[in-house]
């Protein structure tokens, strides 16, 4: 697969979409091995961390349309089908991916990219970069679980003036939104995303998966449930080498040296 490069450097599982040419438009071949890498990312302690970026002028410009206008007759499940396998199942992939996943957009970011940078843990973003609810132009309800994740970022008021008006959101304006964790200089986003990744694999790797979980099941819950939860993640946790290694770099007061074990 030529279309998605991946590289393994320092812990640090970096997959880049490499299809220029189409502004990085998801195929199914392309999604298909996204969700494969990040499925034996969280399998391999050797991995602490992802970075999902892409090449030339845009993240990604969303799923790869061509030819679904013209498509043949459709019966009734087969689009709901489509998208349950497809976007969503991609979408899900990061959001349950057991090691920190860190986007740097460096461009357009549209539809279905801007909903898989959203999914990501952190993001960075390059100046240049900027994000469009791209499916009221295409006439489409937004889907790739664009109305799971925007409510939960910006506020259900905020999402549907992206969702209704479909204006392209500059970088500078999705930080101030809250889209976006840091926007910096073009030329100094691979570098800044090497620094955050190296601190994500430098960390307790199962705190942050168990935290992850935490944070990503909050608002879909209770109360009672979200503190049940956060008991049983840290008894969970407390059973881990890295928590060990924390407590005792405390007490001897040094710098922990986490194994993400």
């Amino acid at each position: 697969m030529t279309d998605v490069r991946h590289d393994l450097r320092d812990h640090v599982s970096y997959v880049t979409l490499d299809r220029p040419a189409s502004l990085n438009a998801l195929t199914p071949a392309m999604r298909d091995r996204l969700v494969a890498l990040l499925g034996a990312a969280s399998a391999d302690p050797e991995i602490r961390a992802v970075v999902l970026t892409g090449t030339g002028r845009a993240f990604c410009a969303g799923a790869d349309l061509r030819g679904a206008s013209a498509a043949g007759e459709r019966i009734a499940g087969d689009v709901s089908r489509v998208l349950r396998l497809g976007a969503q199942r991609l979408i899900a992939a990061v959001l349950d991916c057991e090691k920190p996943v860190l986007a740097a957009v460096n461009g357009t970011a549209a539809g279905l990219g801007a909903h898989l940078a959203f999914a990501c843990d952190l993001v960075l973003a390059a100046e240049s970069a900027r994000f469009i609810e791209v499916f009221v132009r295409r006439g489409l309800v937004p889907d790739a679980a664009g109305a799971y994740l925007l409510p939960r970022l910006i506020g259900p008021q905020r999402a549907k003036e992206l969702m209704f008006l479909g204006d392209a959101v500059p970088a500078a304006e999705a930080e101030r939104l809250g889209l976006v964790n840091r926007v910096v200089a073009d030329t100094g986003l691979d570098r800044t995303a090497r620094e955050w990744a190296a601190r994500l694999a430098a960390g307790p790797t199962r705190a942050l998966a168990l935290a992850k979980q935490l944070v990503n099941t909050s608002l879909d819950t209770d109360r009672a449930s979200a503190f049940a939860a956060e008991s049983w993640a840290q008894e969970i946790n407390m059973s881990t080498e890295d928590a060990r290694e924390g407590l005792r770099a405390f007490t001897e007061r040094r710098e922990p040296g986490f194994r993400g074990r």
